[in-house]
């Protein structure tokens, strides 16, 4: 199995599971067929790792935002440095991660004025969004609704395929990761027989939810190959054909040429 042009469009190099060879490892992957990543932040901390990486690896960018686990302690000027961060970093590509979470017993008020912050903040520099949404679909599309940004990506979509109708009616698009492979997946296989793939790209969410038959190790982006290969069948397609227009899909969305 050789693929080539790999994007993953979410990832957490900064993650201390990569603590012991974070450096050679990630100069590995484009030989590893990797053509683009975007490294996620959940923080300002973790932002600023993001672009580290960025600026010290041609194929890797950035997206910053607070993650709704992530709002303890968060600085009162965090939407004005957000915004300086963006601005003034080219290889920035998205505010994000940002969303909710009701799966974890975290007050659900916080976490959506600060959603909401974010999604205001992303319609005044014109910025692609990166969604989390855990157990909070309601809510979710009703914040999305209201403040219609012009580009927005459910990571790792957790929805169901009636949900994904009122997801593309907003212009929204999905990622998938390695869920879809699990035994037990048949909501994710439902959802990726049914996206059109002009709204698809692929991610890995790494160092989380790796496909089988990693499935409970340390994740990564040429994994992806495993849960193209498995979209690729349920769409009845060609692997690579599939993991170059999600490639294709991801470059426009974020505006990397």
């Amino acid at each position: 199995m050789s693929y080539k042009n790999i994007f993953d469009v979410h990832a957490h190099y900064d993650d201390e599971k990569f603590d012991v060879d974070r450096e050679a490892f990630l100069a590995s992957l484009p030989d590893m067929g990797v053509k683009r990543v975007i490294n996620a932040s959940v923080d300002l901390a973790t932002a600023k790792k993001a672009i580290e990486f960025a600026e010290k690896y041609p194929f890797m960018y950035a997206a910053v935002g607070v993650h709704p686990e992530n709002l303890e302690g968060l600085e009162e000027d965090y939407l004005s440095r957000l915004a300086s961060l963006y601005s003034e970093n080219e290889k920035v590509v998205a505010i994000g991660e940002i969303g909710l979470d009701y799966y974890w017993d975290i007050p659900k008020e916080p976490q959506q004025r600060v959603f909401e912050e974010q999604l205001k903040l992303s319609l005044e520099l014109d910025a692609p969004v990166v969604i989390h949404d855990r157990e909070a679909h309601s809510d979710t599309m009703r914040l999305l609704k209201k403040y219609q940004p012009q580009k927005v990506l459910l990571h790792c979509y957790s929805g169901s395929a009636e949900m994904l109708k009122e997801v593309l009616k907003l212009g929204a698009f999905i990622s998938l990761g390695g869920v879809v492979t699990f035994k037990n997946a048949r909501v994710p296989v439902e959802v990726a027989k049914s996206v059109p793939l002009e709204r698809l790209f692929l991610e890995t969410d790494c160092p989380y939810l790796a496909p089988t038959p990693f499935r409970g190790k340390r994740n990564s982006s040429e994994k992806i190959a495993f849960t193209a290969e498995k979209i690729a069948e349920i769409k009845e397609m060609d692997t690579q054909t599939l993991i170059d227009i999600t490639t294709k899909n991801a470059e426009e969305f974020f505006g990397i040429k």
